[in-house]
């Protein structure tokens, strides 16, 4: 397996600048996840440590080795497409083994491979069949297969479980992080789908605007977002936001309120503030819990009540006419139209001080 850096790396189309000064560093066998909402870059950047993008400025190195200008053969990486871009009329072991056979390795080595990648992904018993004869996720295992016996320094995943439908994708995220583990390998994954990066990722880099937002192990970013964005991209349902007013700054912490909001002191968590300036304050929906108008910090009607079985999603509206979302407890029971309170650990909240 290999490191790959990517240092001050850009792309442009013309003036279009798309890929804005990169830096990644993605160690030995570890699994990371570029993660970001359409358009923000993520399949750009993997298609150029591909080699199928080419890079406009900045260093791309593989386990040591700048490869900028390399042929995409040439640089140790296997890539699985979100199209499963196999030959219909060839079986499954003939696919599986297309790349060895370009390369005429001899025919024992590849049955050794093609038998390995089989044992791996559990699919011996559909090596002789064709495509037409295989279901969405079966497809899949073929097309990981043929990247396996390449023995790529990295692997590139570019939104391989999109075209799944939901019951098939956690079975194949699953066996992704199987694989990663069996496997030990170097894998880059890009997906919009932020279950699919806390769950597989050991690091995920989030990309906005052809930017790196933040990088960092799953629930560090979850639990200490760097800015807005990501705050508001990660977790499900996602995090609630309302505009506040900075009522007292000291060396930790922020005193905010807003109408529907109850003086509070929050952790600053090293930001900046000044007192009568407008922020946000951030809330998860699962950090909610129901209260007393006494004891409640957040006060606001029932617009909405979804059960969901292993939870039930409140839609409040507020005082001010804003909404928020509370994840309660399964048996948690509010009538809509009737007043609703609710408290949260001021120390599980966050303070930000860009405005929405």
């Amino acid at each position: 397996m290999a490191q790959v850096k990517l240092h001050d790396i850009s792309k442009s189309y013309g003036s279009v600048e798309v890929i804005k000064g990169v830096d990644i560093d993605i160690d030995d066998g570890e699994f990371v996840v570029f993660v970001g909402p359409s358009g923000c870059g993520k399949s750009t950047l993997l298609r150029m440590i591909a080699g199928l993008e080419d890079i406009t400025g900045g260093t791309l190195e593989i386990d040591g080795v700048r490869v900028n200008d390399l042929e995409p053969s040439k640089r140790g990486i296997a890539m699985v497409f979100q199209s499963y871009a196999i030959f219909p009329h060839m079986t499954v072991r003939e696919n599986v083994a297309f790349g060895l056979t370009i390369n005429k390795a001899s025919k024992a080595e590849k049955e050794r491979k093609v038998a390995e990648a089989a044992r791996i992904l559990q699919m011996e018993h559909l090596l002789d069949r064709r495509p037409s004869e295989l279901s969405g996720g079966q497809r899949q295992r073929v097309a990981i297969g043929r990247a396996i016996v390449r023995d790529p320094k990295v692997f590139l995943f570019d939104e391989p479980l999109s075209n799944l439908d939901a019951a098939l994708r956690m079975d194949m995220r699953m066996e992704i992080g199987k694989l990663h583990n069996d496997l030990a390998a170097s894998m880059i994954y890009v997906t919009h789908d932020q279950v699919e990066a806390m769950t597989l990722a050991d690091k995920i880099v989030v990309l906005k605007d052809g930017m790196v937002m933040q990088a960092g192990a799953p629930m560090e970013l979850y639990h200490e977002p760097a800015n807005l964005f990501v705050a508001g991209f990660l977790g499900a349902p996602s995090m609630n936001f309302l505009d506040v007013t900075v009522e007292a700054v000291n060396e930790t912490t922020v005193t905010v309120k807003n109408a529907s909001l109850d003086l509070i002191e929050v952790p600053s968590k090293g930001r900046a503030f000044t007192q009568g300036q407008t922020a946000t304050l951030g809330v998860r929906p699962q950090y909610l819990h129901p209260a007393d108008e006494a004891t409640g910090k957040l006060h606001g009607k029932v617009a909405l009540t979804e059960r969901l079985g292993s939870e039930t999603v409140i839609d409040i509206k507020l005082a001010d006419g804003n909404k928020i979302i509370a994840a309660l407890s399964e048996d948690a029971i509010l009538t809509e139209g009737t007043s609703a309170s609710f408290q949260f650990d001021p120390n599980q909240a966050h303070i930000f001080p860009e405005v929405r």
